[in-house]
């Protein structure tokens, strides 16, 4: 098992050995760096960061309860509340009583806030796309197998 000074190789060159937290420290900031250009690649509105992924996770699982978008973003009700009203205000979501308890909300993405995301998506499969076909196959292959490990790390 690695430990935080146990040397494992370096994607920077062959020959250095880095350290686990040196690991983690770069694959953070590449990471970090990698999310915000692609967050430049969508479609131009006001939304912000957290409106934005708020609308991305009802795209993607459909209508959910205020509870669940809140647990699903990780913020707490109170605040997942500001960004369903501004969402709702900019008429990106639906909220209604749900149909299987009438005493909860049921919020889904309205025609236009698909839209939005549809093209958003579309842009950023896009420009990333565009720099994967580049990549060698090797290159692709490492990426397919990080992409993997990647998901366990985020679900964890």
């Amino acid at each position: 098992m690695l430990t935080e000074t146990t040397p494992h190789p370096s994607a920077d060159s062959p020959d250095h050995q880095s350290t686990v937290a040196e690991l983690s420290h770069d694959f953070r900031l590449a990471n970090g760096r990698l999310a915000r250009r692609l967050r430049q690649e969508k479609v131009d509105n006001e939304l912000s960061a957290g409106q934005f992924s708020a609308l991305g996770a009802l795209f993607v699982q459909g209508p959910l309860t205020l509870r669940a978008l809140s647990d699903h973003e990780r913020v707490t009700p109170p605040s997942m509340s500001r960004t369903v009203n501004a969402l709702v205000d900019a008429g990106l979501v639906h909220r209604a009583g749900s149909s299987e308890d009438g005493r909860k909300v049921e919020l889904t993405a309205t025609d236009a806030g698909l839209a939005l995301m549809r093209e958003t998506r579309k842009r950023r499969d896009a420009w990333l796309a565009q720099r994967v076909v580049a990549l060698s196959h090797e290159q692709q292959r490492v990426l397919a197998q990080a992409t993997v490990i990647m998901r366990e790390l985020a679900d964890s």
